[in-house]
Formats: C-alpha cells, sequence, structure tokens
C-alpha cells in the first residue's frame, strides 16, 4: 500500500505541483489549501506523512501541527516563506520533524519527504533482525517492533525524530555522542550552521516527554562542548 500524504498549502499552484511530484514518487496524495480543510483531513483520515504551510489564512499551521502530535506521531514537515529562526524553533518545539524555506527545489523536497519515511520506519526493520526487540534502562523501555516507548510503565507519544535520537542514543550507551554525529544519524544530512540549534531543541522536547530533568538528568546527560550521552 502506497504512503499517504497530506499537502496544505493556500497557493493552489505551489500545492498542486508538489502534489504532482509526489504522486510521480508513487505516493498518494491529499491536498489542503485551508486550514479548516486540513483540520477536517487530519481527524478524520490516516496519513504517513504532512507536509505544512506555516501561513494559511485561517488556521496557521502552527496550530495544526498541535492538531497532529495531539493523536499522531507520523513526521511533519513545514512549509514557509520566512527564512526567520524563531519559527523554525516553534516549529521544532511543536514537534515538527523538518523545515523547508520557500522558493524549494521540488526535487530536494521529495528526498527530504524520502528520508523522513525512511526514518519512520526504518527502525522497525532493524528490529526485525535484533535478538530482542525491547531495550530496557532504569525504568525506560523501547519495544522497537512497535516503536513505542515507555517509563516507568507509562507510555510516552514521541514523534518519528525523537524516537530516533532516543533510540540512537540508547545503543550507544555507555559512549559519548558527538552533536554533529546525532545529527548525521538521525537528520541524514550533513550538519551545517542552525543543526546544532536543531539537535537542541529536539533533545530538550524529548526530555520533556520522559521527564528528564536537564539539571539533574536520569537519562540523557550533556556532555559539554561535545554531545550526549546515555549511561
Amino acid at each position: 500500500m502506497n504512503e499517504r500524504i497530506l499537502v496544505v498549502d493556500d497557493e493552489k499552484a505551489i500545492a498542486d505541483l508538489v502534489g504532482i511530484y509526489l504522486t510521480k514518487e508513487g505516493f498518494d496524495v491529499q491536498i489542503a489549501y485551508s486550514g479548516a480543510d486540513a483540520a477536517k483531513a487530519i481527524l478524520e483520515q490516516e496519513f504517513d506523512l504532512a507536509l505544512l504551510d506555516v501561513m494559511l489564512p485561517d488556521i496557521d499551521g502552527f496550530e495544526l501541527l498541535r492538531t497532529i502530535r495531539s493523536s499522531h506521531t507520523y513526521p511533519v514537515i513545514m512549509l514557509t516563506a520566512r527564512d526567520a529562526q524563531q519559527d523554525k524553533i516553534e516549529g521544532l518545539s511543536l514537534g515538527a520533524d523538518d523545515y523547508v524555506v520557500k522558493p524549494f527545489r521540488p526535487l530536494e523536497l521529495i528526498a527530504r519527504v524520502h528520508a523522513q519515511l525512511r526514518r519512520y520506519t526504518s527502525y522497525g526493520s532493524r528490529a526485525q533482525a535484533a535478538e530482542s526487540p525491547t531495550i530496557q534502562l532504569d525504568g525506560l523501555e523501547i519495544n522497537r517492533d512497535a516503536r513505542s516507548v515507555t517509563v516507568d510503565g507509562s507510555p510516552v507519544r514521541l514523534t518519528p525524530t525523537e524516537y530516533s535520537i532516543l533510540l540512537y542514543l540508547v545503543e550507544h550507551r555507555g559512549s559519548v555522542v558527538a552533536v554533529e554525529d546525532l545529527f548525521r544519524a538521525v537528520w541524514n544530512e550533513d550538519f551545517m550552521p542552525g543543526s546544532n540549534n536543531t539537535v537542541m531543541v529536539h533533545i530538550r522536547h524529548l526530555r520533556e516527554k520522559i521527564g528528564d530533568d536537564a539539571q539533574k538528568p536520569r537519562f540523557i546527560k550533556n556532555v559539554w562542548g561535545v554531545g550526549y550521552i546515555i549511561e
């Protein structure tokens, strides 16, 4: 079954062009030209990834992102005409997985879509070859088959990127993971200026969800000037 992608943009020409490229890649695409139509689709249908324009005339992309993250963990890529760092930080803090600034090359966007979908499914595939699908560490439990996380028995809902970060750190527990290495492993991109902030925002959000105090960390510890470690 083809992956289903929701494209949300009030600029019809852009939305239709993105839809054409995605359809050629074999995806099942649904386009929403308004925030209201997108909100209805999010609540009534299942998707594997969403592309959300930030600046919509009725409901902005950040509000739609909140709606998605209230009940879904599939990847979300934000589209914006503004290259403001604060917008990126807000989107990432709300659970966005990637950010693309307009104007963009359609093929670059398609590559990012493929990268996010690979990240969303790859750990489940790796788990099939593992001796045990479950990793347990001081009250933290990761089930790689189900791609689920619990802390002290309580389920934790993570985005695909947050899950990938946590699993990578746990699989390298006892070793310091450099920020650059973590970014390359999770995002599958070259480390660039601003990438450090991207990692920091996701780590902060991940810590909040697993109840990890940055000042007295139970799981993820900072190694200042280098990266992070789970001991």
